[in-house]
C-alpha cells in the first residue's frame, strides 16, 4: 500500500483524549469519531481489528462452527427472558419518522448480547442427545447503551464482539467444555501479543446468570478494574466478587478485560422451553455456557499496553502490516528506483508493506509517522543507503538503534 494514497493519514488533534489508545488510534489515521462511543474503522485500523479477528477465528474454528445472527431480535424474545426490563443498556430499533412508521410500526431490540436469539435457534435444529454437546460462534457489531462512553474504543455504544454459545446434555459436561474454552481463550491472547500479561479472574455473572463467571483480564496501568492475585496459589479474583485491601497474601493490578465465560445452566432453556430427547425416550433441559471476547476492546488495551512518547507499539500478530517502508531523497532519480524496487520486491513476495513514497513532507515527518502508526520493522531507502551498496536501514519499532542491512536478508528479519 502506498501511503499516498491511503485514506486517512495521521492528523492533528486539536485537543488530547481522555485515553491513550482513542489519541493514539485518531491521531495514527486508525479510527476517526462518528460521534460519542460510536467510530468510523479507516484503512489502517480495518487492518488490524481483521488481524484480530482472523487469530480468534482461526482458534474458534477448533471448537465451534461460525455463524451470523441478526442484529434485530423480536421484543417477545426479550420479554420471555425476563431481561427486557433488566439489562440497562437496551437500544430499541422502529421507524425514524412519520413515513418509515407509516410502512411499519413494529420495534425491535437492537441486540446487546445474543442469548435471546441463539436460543430459539438452536431449538430448531437440536432435539437428541446425539446432536449434543455443540457450539456455535459469531464475529458481530454489537450495541450497547453505554451511560458514560469513555477510554475511545474500550467502552462504545457500537464495537466487535466474538460471541459463543455451548449446548449440552447435563451441567458436567458443559462444565468440561467450560475449562476447554479456558484453555482456547488463552491460545488466542498469546497469538495475540498480550497472554503473558493475561489472566483468567473469578467476577459475578452479572445480567447473563446467577451462577460465578469468569473474566479475561490483561494486566494494563490504565484498566478499569481492580485484581487481586492469591500469591501462593496464583487464583484471581475481581474486586466486585472479593475485595481484600491491603492483605499481604495478595497481589493487586489493574486489569482490563478482554473476555468473559459464563456457566448458564438452565436459565435461557427454561425460558423457552428448549429440551432434547435423551437415549430413554425421555425430555430433558439443555445446559449452555456463552462465551465473549471483546474484538474491537482488545485493539484499544493493545495500544494502551503497547505504546511509548511517540505512538504506538503493534505486536507484530495484529499489525496493519508487517514492514513500513520509507523513501528519503525521492526527488533523487536513482534513490526513487531502489525504494520502488523494494517495494515491488516484497509486495511480490507475499510481505505487507506500507510505503511512504510522498514527495511533499519532511524527512523529519515521514520518520515521525513511522512512529506514530506503530508497524514493527520500518526500512529506509535513501542516498546514504545507495551510497553504501546493495543495503537498506532497518529498525525495529521497539527498538532504539538501526542499522543498515544487506537488501537480500530483509526477510531474515520480518519473519
Amino acid at each position: 500500500m502506498r501511503y499516498s494514497s491511503l485514506f486517512g493519514k495521521t492528523k492533528k488533534l486539536a485537543k488530547e483524549f481522555d485515553s491513550i489508545n482513542a489519541t493514539l488510534l485518531l491521531k495514527g489515521g486508525f479510527v476517526n469519531m462518528t460521534t460519542a462511543g460510536v467510530y468510523t474503522y479507516l484503512p489502517l485500523g480495518l487492518k488490524v481489528l481483521k488481524n484480530i479477528e482472523e487469530v480468534v477465528r482461526t482458534e474458534m474454528d477448533k471448537v465451534a462452527e461460525e455463524i451470523l445472527m441478526p442484529s434485530f431480535a423480536p421484543f417477545d424474545y426479550w420479554q420471555k427472558t425476563g431481561r427486557i426490563e433488566t439489562v440497562d443498556c437496551l437500544f430499541k430499533a422502529s421507524g425514524a419518522n412519520s413515513l418509515s412508521s407509516a410502512k411499519s410500526s413494529t420495534e425491535y431490540i437492537l441486540n446487546a448480547t445474543h442469548e435471546e436469539v441463539v436460543t430459539p435457534l438452536s431449538q430448531d435444529y437440536i432435539f437428541s442427545y446425539r446432536q449434543l454437546p455443540y457450539s456455535l460462534y459469531q464475529i458481530q457489531t454489537k450495541f450497547r447503551n453505554e451511560p458514560r462512553v469513555k477510554s475511545g474504543i474500550l467502552r462504545g455504544r457500537e464495537f466487535r464482539m466474538k460471541d459463543a454459545y455451548s449446548f449440552h446434555i447435563d451441567e458436567t459436561d458443559m462444565l468440561e467444555f467450560y475449562e476447554k474454552m479456558k484453555d482456547v481463550y488463552m491460545d488466542i491472547f498469546k497469538k495475540l501479543g498480550i497472554g503473558e500479561d493475561t489472566f483468567i479472574v473469578k467476577a459475578s455473572g452479572g445480567d447473563f446468570t446467577k451462577n460465578a463467571s469468569h473474566e479475561f483480564q490483561t494486566k494494563c496501568e490504565t484498566g478499569e478494574e481492580t485484581i487481586y492475585q492469591d500469591k501462593k496459589t496464583g487464583e484471581c479474583f475481581n474486586k466486585e466478587v472479593v475485595d481484600f485491601p491491603d492483605d499481604p497474601k495478595y497481589n493487586k493490578f489493574k486489569g482490563s478485560e478482554v473476555g468473559n465465560i459464563f456457566p448458564l445452566g438452565t436459565k435461557y432453556s427454561d425460558n423457552f422451553d428448549f429440551n432434547y430427547t435423551d437415549e430413554k425416550g425421555q425430555k430433558n433441559r439443555v445446559h449452555m455456557g456463552c462465551y465473549g471476547i471483546g474484538i474491537s476492546r482488545i485493539m484499544g488495551i493493545i495500544v494502551e499496553k503497547f505504546h511509548d512518547d511517540r505512538g504506538i507499539i503493534w505486536p507484530k500478530e495484529v499489525a496493519p502490516f508487517q514492514v513500513h517502508l520509507i523513501g528519503l531523497n525521492q526527488d533523487v532519480s536513482d534513490v526513487k528506483a531502489k525504494a520502488e524496487g523494494v517495494y515491488k520486491d516484497l509486495t511480490e513476495k507475499g510481505i505487507e508493506v506500507l510505503f511512504d513514497d510522498r514527495l511533499d513532507v519532511s524527512n523529519g515527518e515521514k520518520f515521525g509517522d513511522a512512529d506514530l502508526i506503530g508497524i514493527p520493522i520500518r526500512l529506509v531507502v535513501s542516498k546514504k543507503t545507495l551510497e553504501a551498496g546493495e543495503k537498506i536501514e532497518i529498525k525495529k519499532r521497539n527498538e532504539l538503534e538501526n542499522k543498515l542491512i544487506d537488501i537480500k536478508a530483509i526477510e531474515n528479519y520480518i519473519s
